[in-house]
């Protein structure tokens, strides 16, 4: 691999982290489909990259969790085109997406308490809806 990966103004995966390999791909494609390596398999070794927190590489790890492989680096995978190196900036599109939402810290979510007059409100709703069953089982006095 021969260029970092620039993720933001901020962050650049060095090029030492991601490998990538060509192979077959499948699906249409003719003759061509047996002769030439399209698809891309892009390897991240993430937990080596020392400047991406620690936070964003436990939510790269859940986002992934499909995509790593036995040795814990990310692995995408890129046959859109039947061109090689498309496919390959595809992939590292596809990788550099996965970090900016990995980057993303979570809002945590304050719990609040119902108003007294949401309260009021759905003791109230409760009530006429009970009356309106209490009159149609013959129940009621109510005209």
């Amino acid at each position: 691999m021969s260029d970092p990966l620039v993720v933001n103004d901020a962050l650049t995966a060095p090029a030492a982290l991601l490998s990538w390999s060509a192979v077959r791909a499948s699906g249409p494609g003719g003759q061509n489909v047996n002769k030439v390596a399209s698809k891309v398999e892009l390897r991240f070794d993430f937990g080596a990259w020392p400047e991406l927190a620690d936070d964003a590489k436990v939510r790269l790890r859940v986002l992934a969790r499909g995509r790593l492989d036995a040795e814990g680096r990310l692995f995408i995978v890129s046959q859109l085109t039947r061109d090689q190196l498309r496919n390959l900036d595809d992939a590292r599109e596809k990788l550099r997406a996965l970090i900016l939402r990995a980057l993303e810290v979570p809002v945590q979510r304050r719990p609040t308490r119902p108003t007294r007059a949401s309260k009021a409100r759905r003791l109230d709703e409760k009530r006429r809806t009970g009356e309106k069953k209490h009159v149609r089982r013959g129940g009621g006095d109510h005209e």
